[in-house]
């Protein structure tokens, strides 16, 4: 099954946290702290993998957690850092940040690599702690957060000329002959309802070629499978607009060229800036009168197209009709694509709420709550059995102006203030 989007939930590595630890060994009288550091959580990373064609799996897993980094330990000794999550997708597939909407990257070469969830920095031991005032540190620092964020995979297929068209007008038959593709054909609408892809070899020269399910009136609104087909024509760089010029199925032929080119020109204008190339097809069934193709050649040439008469079916043109497109393909030398709006690693990774502390009123527990990144890490590194550990904390909070801002609130002597699920008795002293 061909799915070309999915959303899934991406969390990588928290850091380990620092180790408290205070040497023991025989003969080193009151040894000193020794704790060492976390290892850093491991990164989601999306990678682009040239033997896959299709986001099928995201469909039957959506959420992809990253290995944590292993806690520190003593005799100095770093935690183990997480393992990298390695998520492989198929060439072409942009990775969009949910909540902004905007691209965090497009995979467009083999082996591109985006990391898109940092692991958390690992603690530091209590070994950083110590100096000339506290010599015993009972406290470390706990690991950094992991990062969470919901992404969109959208796959556009990467192929060198794309075959368009009305459905039932020959396209699948085209690539089969054409290529080693093996496309389900069959004489009714909507055989093929997912892209297909095969290799055209020609000389000592080959090229990748789509057919792109075929397009109806409407479908630069969603109408039928519209945009799940029009979007993978955007990486196309050159087309071949199929048309049955029979009217086999009492379409009229340059009506229905007309259509398609429209079609076209709502859902992207650029998209006609491609070179593109007429196949009239299935002029077999034209039989001796040719006033049909004539009159379709005449039209299509003075809108500036050359155009070609075919028969997929008994493999008639075929020849003449990839050569030109393979000649349109190698004069080609800006394969231009519209720019798209980046998402700011630079101020994802500073995040600017993290010391900002914000504090409510809970009136179902009757206490005042305290959140904060930055908070929420202290006191997740705080030891509540040592004095030195717990004044920090108390500092960090009076330092940061919170207790000002829960007065604002209301806060007074014995009041509860809760951080975490940790509560205690505010006294105003």
């Amino acid at each position: 099954m061909f799915i070309d989007k999915a959303k899934i939930k991406i969390i990588s590595g928290k850091g380990g946290n620092g180790s408290v630890s205070f040497r023991r060994e025989p003969y080193v009288p009151e040894g000193g702290p020794d704790g060492g550091d976390g290892g850093k959580g491991g990164n989601v990373l999306f990678v682009a993998d040239r033997n896959l064609r299709t986001l099928m799996d995201f469909r039957y897993k959506s959420k992809y957690v990253a290995e944590n980094g292993q806690d520190g330990m003593k005799k100095k000794r770093y935690g183990k850092q997480g393992e990298n999550l390695e998520i492989k997708v198929p060439i072409g597939t942009m990775i969009i940040d949910e909540e902004t909407g905007l691209l965090m990257k497009d995979l467009k070469d083999d082996g591109d690599i985006l990391v898109a969830a940092k692991g958390g920095k690992g603690g530091k031991g209590n070994v950083h702690y110590k100096n000339s005032v506290r010599q015993a540190p009972n406290f470390a620092e706990a690991g950094g957060f992991a990062k969470e964020r919901s992404v969109v995979l959208e796959l556009k297929l990467i192929a060198d000329i794309g075959l368009v068209g009305f459905p039932n007008v020959g396209k699948s038959t085209i690539l089969s002959i054409s290529t080693s593709a093996k496309p389900k054909i069959a004489n009714y609408h909507f055989t093929t309802i997912d892209p297909n892809l095969g290799v055209v070899k020609l000389h000592d020269d080959s090229f990748v070629m789509a057919d792109i399910a075929g397009i109806i009136e409407g479908a630069h609104e969603g109408l039928g499978l519209g945009f799940m087909f029009l979007k993978h024509i955007e990486r196309t760089k050159v087309l071949i607009h199929v048309i049955d010029v029979s009217g086999s199925e009492g379409r009229n032929p340059i009506e229905d060229f007309d259509k398609i080119n429209n079609e076209l020109k709502e859902y992207n204008p650029k998209i006609l800036e491609k070179p593109q190339i007429v196949a009239a097809n299935k002029i077999d069934l034209l039989g001796d009168d040719m006033s049909k193709y004539n009159e379709l050649e005449s039209y299509v040439n003075k809108k500036g197209y050359k155009i070609f008469p075919v028969s997929a079916a008994i493999n008639d043109g075929l020849d003449i009709l990839l050569n030109d497109a393979l000649n349109e393909l190698n004069q080609i030398t800006d394969d231009y694509e519209e720019p798209l709006e980046l998402f700011d690693f630079e101020t994802d990774d500073y995040d600017p709420e993290y010391k900002k502390i914000s504090g409510h009123y809970n009136e179902n527990e009757s206490v005042y709550v305290l959140e904060g990144k930055q908070l929420i890490k202290i006191f997740n590194s705080t030891n509540f059995n040592d004095m030195g550990s717990l004044r920090y904390l108390y500092k960090y909070i009076e330092k940061n102006g919170a207790i000002e801002m829960l007065k604002e609130l209301g806060l007074k002597d014995g009041d509860s203030i809760k951080i975490e699920n940790y509560v205690f008795e505010y006294i105003d002293d």
